[in-house]
């Protein structure tokens, strides 16, 4: 069941960091634990073999995993200040993450978090480093050994151009590992990496259809300390990477680093400085580095703004031409009061963590309308206009949750989406028929398969249901919403009721399918108990078993007679799962035996079967001879 975390006006989110390792200890322990040993760490989690590299494919070459020490005589952590210029892409696709590590780099306080500066190979070193994720509303601290992979003493993947400096490589390693594996980072949104160096909120922006405003949104996010990207769309996988005349690479991930205007001819002219992570292979167009464009502006802006011309793979264009060379521009912004242009104080957030579960809460969106109204259902109510203002302000953002950990078992992102309905005043979810005769107020702008999907809207004040769902009905995931508001407002899950499920399904009799979706939606809800759903002949041994009158369906009387009995079996369950695991140990289960008494051999074969969850079900089946009393 979804759960909410309403965070007050001027709190700080997710304050606390989370250790990741399997053994629960910190960084710290396992550093002094190693120090005492005079040891150097070796991290069972993530450990230097060729999983941890790929899990769809061979090691093409033959990898050796290094120490810096081994790579090079005096290895640095940091050198010289982490800049931009530390970061080049090695052979992955990561290039997303790797412009998303460039923005990180300006804003120093953020980078500090990330990437702390207080370890490094000197005194103290024991082959340990640490680095700080946000993921779902925590900060978790990912501990790595400082074993990399290289082939020929040099590194395979991320690396700085400095050969002694290494904190961008165990920066990757660390991300890696928390998403799975290296191959787990092969393609992504910037603005994923960048939600999870801040835990900010993320904006998109298509160049072609841009607000009159652009150029102002871009320039004030920068001077916020916001962090920011942009691609180039491909129309096929042939032209991935594929670079163009003017030096750009399409379908590559690149970093805005900044927004200038200077006095050229007499006239303003926009400008924009991105930044390509090879650290090569840049704009030769206007204003590049060696243009004769420089040389018509004054002196000292001319060096303030090209401090150098090497190629470093940044460079400067004319905001028109960068509108007409590069599709998407990415913003993810470090704080949620930063999205206003009138920051007077900071913003209200309510936090949502709910699933998509298979034949009960995985709707699909309207299209599906027999299915939509099955999805998680979200209560908002907004009591405050902004100040000065009839509007309310919100932010909502959708994120799906550890798809990129999933790939390996075949699962990728979603497409998702959500939609937003004035609601009535009641605290009911929502049937099919609201759905079918009520428009939607706002929505997310499309349904894309990105991690997280967010928008804002202006709306006025009153009662909003709030409904998240992937495209297609039936797909399964986990989600976090954010709802962020100028004002306190209220935001709360809506339950559905299982006789108000059973109505809304028929006003008669149900078969079994049906009673498998409503049951389904109801018993996935709850968090005491390991529910991995009601299959269809379990659905069909229940109702010939509750069927008193031979229909060969479930009237809604047989129907109340059933629920009654499942809740005494599953308040049974609880009373004895006494290590609160949500399942039944062989060590639990002869004390239910002793406890219970029970006839009705298949139904609680079946029923029994669905807590159990593992054990097997011929011993079950066995010990049926034990229960002659019928509770049920």
């Amino acid at each position: 069941m979804p759960y909410s975390v309403t965070l007050p006006s001027g709190s700080k989110q997710a304050a606390l960091v989370e250790s990741t390792q399997a053994d629960g200890k910190t960084s710290e322990q396992l550093r002094q634990e190693c120090l005492q040993k005079g040891k150097l760490f070796e991290d069972p989690d993530f450990p230097a073999v060729d999983d941890s590299l790929f899990y769809s494919q061979r090691v093409p070459v033959n990898f050796e995993w290094k120490r810096p020490g081994e790579i090079c005589k005096d290895p640095k952590f940091i050198t010289g200040g982490a800049t931009r210029t530390d970061i080049c892409q090695g052979q992955l696709g990561d290039c997303w993450l790797l412009a998303a590590i460039a923005s990180l780099t300006l804003h120093e306080d953020t980078l500090k978090r990330v990437v702390p500066h207080d370890q490094g190979f000197d005194r103290g070193y024991a082959g340990i480093f640490h680095f700080k994720f946000w993921q779902h509303n925590k900060w978790l601290d990912v501990v790595v050994d400082d074993r990399l992979p290289c082939v020929r003493n040099n590194l395979v993947f991320v690396h700085s151009a400095d050969q002694t400096e290494f904190w961008s490589a165990l920066l990757e390693k660390a991300y890696a590992k928390l998403n799975g594996s290296y191959e787990s980072l092969k393609g992504g949104s910037t603005m994923e990496a960048m939600e999870d160096f801040t835990g900010g909120v993320g904006e998109m922006y298509e160049t072609k259809n841009p607000p009159s405003n652009l150029f102002l949104i871009l320039k004030k996010a920068v001077e916020r300390g916001s962090m920011l990207g942009c691609s180039i769309d491909i129309t096929s996988s042939a032209e991935t990477e594929a670079q163009t005349t003017t030096g750009l690479v399409k379908g590559h991930a690149y970093s805005i680093t900044g927004v200038e205007e200077v006095n050229y001819r007499g006239a303003k002219v926009q400008l924009i400085r991105v930044r390509n992570p090879w650290g090569q292979v840049e704009w030769n167009g206007p204003w590049s580095d060696n243009s004769r464009e420089w040389n018509t502006i004054d002196s000292s802006e001319k060096t303030r703004l090209l401090h150098n011309s090497l190629d470093d793979g940044e460079f400067w264009m004319e905001f028109g031409d960068f509108k007409a060379n590069y599709d998407k521009i990415e913003i993810c912004n470090l704080t949620a009061d930063s999205l206003s242009d009138d920051v007077r104080k900071k913003w209200e957030v309510n936090l949502f963590e709910g699933n998509w579960i298979r034949g009960s809460t995985a709707g699909g969106c309207r299209n599906y309308i027999d299915t939509f109204w099955t999805n998680p259902q979200f209560k908002l109510r907004l009591d405050h206009p902004d100040d000065g203002d009839k509007l309310c302000s919100v932010i909502v953002a959708l994120m799906q949750k550890n798809r990129r950990r999933l790939r390996k078992e075949g699962l990728d992102l979603e497409t998702i989406g959500f939609a937003i309905y004035e609601a009535p005043d009641d605290q009911d979810h929502q049937g099919k028929d609201f759905f079918r005769y009520n428009a939607s107020k706002a929505r997310s702008r499309t349904y894309v398969n990105m991690r997280e999907v967010s928008e804002r809207f202006r709306m006025p004040p009153g009662n909003y249901l709030l409904v998240p769902t992937t495209f297609q009905p039936h797909h399964e995931a986990d989600f976090l919403i954010r709802i962020f508001s100028e004002n306190k407002a209220g935001a709360m899950y809506v339950h559905a009721n299982t006789h108000q499920c059973y109505v809304r399904q028929t006003d008669k009799a149900i078969s079994a399918r049906e009673l498998q979706h409503v049951l389904n939606n109801v018993l996935s809800r709850r968090k005491e108990v390991k529910f991995d759903g009601l299959t269809l002949n379990t659905c069909h041994s229940i109702i010939n078993l509750m069927d008193v009158d031979n229909t060969g369906m479930l009237e809604f009387e047989e129907f109340k007679v059933f629920w009654d009995k499942l809740k005494k079996w599953i308040m049974l369950f609880l009373s004895y799962d006494t290590d609160r695991s949500g399942r039944m140990s062989s060590y639990e289960l002869p004390n239910v035996m002793d406890g219970v008494r029970c006839a009705t051999e298949q139904l609680f074969t079946h029923i029994f079967c669905l807590f159990v969850g593992s054990f097997p079900l011929l011993l079950i089946t066995d010990l049926r001879q034990s229960f002659t009393t019928n509770i049920l």
